[in-house]
């Protein structure tokens, strides 16, 4: 459990689109280059792990929340929600599948569609939904505290 999914939503329903997808490929960027921001440290040796599909979701999470959650000028919560778990979708869309094909074409562990529905959806599809029901209250937060 990482609080990345609620940092990286934040980011696209705060800056928006381009702005919130920009900032989190720059968070891509420095753990490739070596700073240990990921889970598991850093390094460009990272594009080989299972689980660096998600980072790559969390660029186009973070851009189509952004995008939804910008298209009113006070989007409201039920608004925000839809955006955030626009962006879920595509996160777990990217994760699942790079993870799919790392393991299966190149780390040579083939991956039951079972498995990887039980473990990369099912089991931490509920705390996610609360990180992304999360998101959208602070937002909301957020959005008021800002100069208009």
């Amino acid at each position: 459990f990482t609080l990345q999914l609620l940092f990286t939503t934040l980011a696209g329903a705060i800056l928006g689109g381009r702005r919130g997808a920009a900032s989190v490929g720059v968070y891509v960027l420095l753990g490739l280059v070596g700073l240990p921001v990921f889970t598991s440290g850093g390094g460009p040796s990272y594009i080989i792990q299972p689980t660096f599909g998600y980072l790559l979701g969390f660029i186009g999470g973070a851009g189509l929340t952004g995008y939804l959650a910008h298209q009113s000028s006070h989007p409201s919560l039920k608004d925000l929600l839809i955006a955030n778990f626009a962006g879920l979708i595509v996160i777990y869309t990217a994760g699942m599948a790079y993870l799919t094909m790392i393991n299966n074409l190149y780390l040579g562990t083939p991956i039951s569609l079972w498995t990887l529905f039980v473990y990369c959806f099912l089991l931490p599809i509920p705390g996610d939904i609360f990180l992304c029901i999360v998101a959208a209250f602070l937002t909301r937060q957020i959005q008021r505290s800002l100069p208009r």
